[in-house]
């Protein structure tokens, strides 16, 4: 029999990504996430900087091209529907997402530092102390970002916005908040005493994230579903 640990920390994981991106929005939004404030001072970033937002359960990265722009991969359904490059450009919806992480699909685009930010924290070159002399030249790394601009593969375990970034700005593309990530999915799984808690911890989330419950219900019975399946 073929050990289901890996399948289902990937389902998992797919699944808890619903949560890193989903936007909470305001009653009336329409599904469409409000204007992000305009106080971001680029002038202390670079061109081929690396810059992380930390979020609730992960980091997004993206790349700094300059002149307010950043190139970073999100999960997208419109690119495979239709070549409207002004309606992809437009700022990405809740439901374009989870129809794109549904589809394993993304894309890597261009934002302003605002709209790839939305309102968070941004820390620059974080990541250069793990790779020591593996760093390449800015140009190198703003020119890797924007040759890949465009429609692409997602993938939580393979192709995520942190392999993106390493693969510009290091040369290799890795992911260590996934991997790390992966092996407390794959404890809890192990530990079917883990399923009542990790259905909890589900719950909580709707209550700290302000998500919906038709969005998170079906990520907090995930767990569940597995023990009882096994």
């Amino acid at each position: 029999m073929k050990n289901p640990v890996p399948q289902a920390a990937s389902l998992l994981l797919e699944k808890l990504l619903l949560l890193v991106h989903v936007r909470p929005l305001p009653a009336g939004s329409g599904g469409e996430p409000p204007p992000a404030p305009s106080y971001y001072d680029t002038s202390c970033f670079k061109r081929g900087d690396l810059l992380e937002v930390p979020r609730t359960l992960f980091v997004h990265f993206g790349i700094y091209l300059g002149e307010n722009r950043v190139a970073h991969l999100m999960p997208d359904i419109l690119p495979v529907l239709t070549g409207d490059r002004r309606q992809i450009q437009q700022v990405v919806t809740n439901k374009r997402l989870i129809l794109g992480v549904i589809a394993r699909t993304a894309s890597i685009r261009v934002d302003t530092v605002e709209d790839f930010a939305y309102g968070g924290s941004i820390l620059v070159n974080h990541m250069d102390r793990l790779f020591e002399d593996q760093v390449l030249a800015s140009e190198e790394a703003a020119r890797r970002a924007e040759k890949l601009v465009g429609a692409t593969a997602y993938s939580l375990l393979w192709n995520n916005c942190e392999h993106f970034v390493t693969y510009c700005r290091y040369g290799a593309p890795v992911s260590f908040q996934t991997d790390k990530f992966c092996e407390t999915v794959k404890m809890i799984i192990r530990d079917q005493r883990s399923v009542l808690a990790s259905v909890l911890v589900g719950l909580a989330s709707i209550v700290c994230l302000g998500l919906a419950p038709s969005t998170t219900l079906p990520t907090i019975f995930i767990p569940f579903i597995l023990w009882m399946a096994g």
